[in-house]
């Protein structure tokens, strides 16, 4: 078993700190061993739930989908799709949210 330097473990945690803005939980996972599975929000399937990790846009869209409630830490499901794939509706806070992919493509989840 490989043992983390305390270097590396400053780094996690100023790291978690920074962009994840979830500490505990991503240090909890890395006691645990466990894997962080990281996808686009469009990649997602239906009746899939995660965590919003971050939105990797700036401006009016940016304000716009953070407005919208989807802020890192966000617990979201995939409720469904259009036929064609676009928009996505997910489940955010109790209520229902239709994006297209392109506002999508801007937003990481973390998966189990």
């Amino acid at each position: 078993m490989y043992k983390m330097s305390s270097y590396f473990r400053t780094f996690v945690d100023r790291l978690c700190e920074v962009f994840l803005n979830d500490p505990q939980g991503l240090k909890a996972r890395l006691k645990k061993g466990g894997t962080l599975a990281v996808i686009n929000l469009r990649q997602m399937k239906v009746n899939q739930s995660g965590k919003v990790t971050s939105v990797k846009v700036t401006g009016e869209l940016g304000r716009r989908i953070r407005d919208m409630g989807l802020i890192p830490g966000t617990e979201i499901t995939i409720q469904g799709r259009a036929p064609l794939r676009d928009p996505v509706a997910l489940r955010v806070r109790g209520f229902t949210l239709s994006l297209r992919n392109s506002e999508a493509d801007f937003i990481d989840v973390e998966v189990d």
